[in-house]
């Protein structure tokens, strides 16, 4: 499905990234492990793509850093000489309420989960538009298309419901160059390192769906957009959630 493909995942030393990163890899796609500060876990996640019959490759950049994104983009051109799929995972997560939450937090928070994206985004497009064939999916939250509120949350969820906003209008604007652009929103998943048969066995009465949901459940839904018979599938905001709503 992805064979020869090129995949950059960004925030993929662990957690949802690292569960998305492996999927990609076992379907054929030549790996980019994004990651921060974590060495260590960067390491892992290439060796768990690997180990699953993948090819993965670790690039250590802080995307909220628009000078960096273009140095990993410009990175994996020159290994690669392509750039076919982009999964943009990063973003960070703040329980404050508005009342005590300091401007460099909110900026640290929008920056990770909103300006993130448009740095990454813009730097990927001419390579994708060169053949004419690309795929980018963006990481939301349950209700960010609704902007549903919560308490304790309003830089997060401020900043959420904007990269939906800015995703469905480039959808729009580079579906004429063979470029896709959609949003997968997670609910909670506790355990991102959980597989789907572990998850089937434990009960979990808030999910309507009866059981936890993990990075497996996810990185599905992410390979359903990069596949080639999706082409016709953009701007579409996709919820995997197990029918929880918060």
């Amino acid at each position: 499905m992805l064979e020869g493909r090129v995949a950059l995942v960004t925030g993929s030393s662990r957690g949802l990234g690292r569960g998305i990163a492996v999927a990609l890899g076992r379907r054929g796609a030549r790996v980019v492990v994004n990651y921060l500060s974590r060495d260590d876990e960067a390491a892992e996640t290439v060796r768990r793509v690997t180990a699953g019959g993948g090819d993965a490759w670790p690039y250590r950049a802080d995307v909220t850093d628009p000078v960096q994104v273009r140095a990993l983009v410009d990175a994996v051109l020159q290994r690669h000489d392509r750039l076919d799929v982009l999964v943009n995972n990063v973003g960070m997560f703040l329980w404050r309420d508005v009342a005590e939450q300091s401007v460099e937090e909110w900026q640290t928070v929008v920056e990770s989960n909103l300006s993130s994206v448009f740095y990454t985004c813009r730097a990927v497009l001419a390579p994708m538009r060169a053949r004419r064939w690309g795929r980018i999916v963006n990481l939301g939250i349950t209700g960010g298309q609704y902007t549903d509120p919560a308490p304790h949350m309003a830089a997060y969820v401020a900043a959420k419901a904007g990269m939906i906003a800015f995703s469905r209008c480039l959808a729009l604007e580079e579906a004429r160059h063979g470029i896709t652009v959609n949003v997968v929103c997670p609910g909670v998943v506790p355990d991102p390192d959980r597989s789907r048969e572990e998850a089937r066995g434990i009960s979990d009465p808030d999910v309507p769906a009866g059981r936890p949901g993990t990075a497996e459940d996810v990185a599905n839904a992410v390979l359903f957009f990069l596949d080639g018979e999706a082409d016709f599938v953009t701007g579409a905001v996709l919820e995997v959630n197990g029918g929880w709503r918060g």
